[in-house]
């Protein structure tokens, strides 16, 4: 029969796992405000108060670390878009609730996207050798479906939805606006980012994605 860790071995592990979380929140603002191509493991080190040789230790270089980076920010998103329990609420709830999620996750993170401007500058090799991000983002997807199902099953929704299209679309949506509202508020003359005009952006997304669901 195995013995139970000892109370020296639980604190190593606990002190581990606090290390390399500092290391990845570090990594994390370092890589949004730098690229992968400018992020300094120098300046990681300084931000996380710990010596490089212990990022060394648990992510071997910073192509690496830049790949957990990616996939410990999936694993935030996909962690708070399971507390929206979508399957407990009726489809065009669901599909309502996840359109807000993302609106303010996006808003309220703007690092994600910036990493991923940064991974898709390197043609998110970091991430097709992943299986983890993989495992991750499938959950959402599967949801989705379900949800997509349901609608159509009640008569709700049209039929032949594709959850991965819909949702690159629900993501788009909120990504394009956001990643682009300097240059669009420049060109158009107005501030995009007002509270009026993100609440309107909010309502106009959730009207074209439920206008394509809904059955008339």
């Amino acid at each position: 029969m195995p013995r139970d860790p000892s109370p020296a071995t639980e604190e190593r592990v606990r002190d581990a796992d606090r290390s390399q979380s500092t290391i990845l929140a570090a990594a994390r603002d370092e890589f949004a405000e730098s690229g992968l191509g400018g992020a300094r493991m120098d300046r990681i080190a300084e931000r996380a108060g710990l010596n490089k040789r212990l990022i060394y230790y648990y992510f071997e270089d910073k192509e690496k670390l830049f790949q957990a980076v990616l996939e410990q920010a999936y694993r935030d998103i996909r962690a708070e878009e399971a507390q929206l329990h979508l399957l407990d609420l009726d489809p065009a709830t669901a599909v309502r609730r996840l359109i807000e999620f993302t609106w303010d996750y996006y808003l309220a993170h703007p690092e994600f996207m910036t990493l991923l401007n940064s991974a898709n500058l390197h043609r998110a090799r970091h991430l097709q050798g992943s299986q983890r991000a993989r495992e991750l983002n499938s959950p959402l997807i599967d949801t989705l479906a379900a949800v997509l199902e349901r609608g159509r099953r009640d008569g709700v929704f049209r039929g032949g939805v594709d959850p991965v299209q819909l949702y690159v679309s629900i993501a788009g949506l909120s990504y394009f606006y956001l990643s682009n509202t300097h240059t669009l508020s420049a060109i158009f003359g107005r501030d995009l980012m007002t509270p009026k005009a993100r609440s309107e952006r909010l309502s106009h997304m959730t009207d074209v994605i439920l206008g394509y669901l809904l059955r008339s």
